[in-house]
């Protein structure tokens, strides 16, 4: 298996774990597990030469980042 499948399939793994970390609405772990599916894809869109993979990766990046800053802070006590 070439090391691009490996990277593929580890990022899928992980992204699916994101979503369900999501449905489970365990946060912000979910989000972790999504930057680092992104980070991954774009790892393969690179190793491919996929400029659009990496693009989209890019900006889901940045919508996560974004979101993520501006989430409310939680104290419970």
């Amino acid at each position: 298996m070439k090391t691009v499948d490996i990277v593929k399939w580890v990022a899928t793994a992980i992204q699916l774990m994101g979503y369900a970390l999501t449905g489970l609405n365990i946060v912000p772990l979910n989000v972790f597990f999504f930057f680092a599916g992104i980070v991954l894809w774009f790892a393969v869109g690179f190793m491919w030469k996929d400029r659009a993979i990496m693009v989209v990766h890019l900006g889901a990046f940045a919508a996560l980042l974004i979101g993520y800053l501006n989430a409310p802070v939680v104290i419970e006590g």
